[in-house]
């Protein structure tokens, strides 16, 4: 699926992930402020807590994200598998 598609399912809950990505076991989600919030408003950000990889100084965390230009032309976003 392309990025329009993608988008619009982070605004309804889904979590994604792109088969280009070199790294596997992270993706990326949408987060709603809720009254507990420091943000107001809906942002994006990747977790890569569950990142496979021979690179055990690879950051496992949970940051905002935005995508690049490579991102929102891509069309192999999916859906991140239970």
């Amino acid at each position: 699926m392309n990025f329009e598609e993608a988008l619009s399912l982070l605004k309804k809950g889904e979590k994604l992930q792109r088969l280009g990505w070199n790294g596997k076991g992270i993706f990326i989600e949408m987060q709603v402020p809720n009254m507990h919030s420091k943000m107001s408003h809906p942002y994006l950000f990747i977790d890569t807590t569950g990142l496979i990889s021979d690179n055990l100084d690879a950051r496992r965390n949970l940051v905002p994200w935005a995508p690049s230009q490579t991102d929102i032309l891509a069309e192999d976003w999916q859906i991140l598998a239970p």
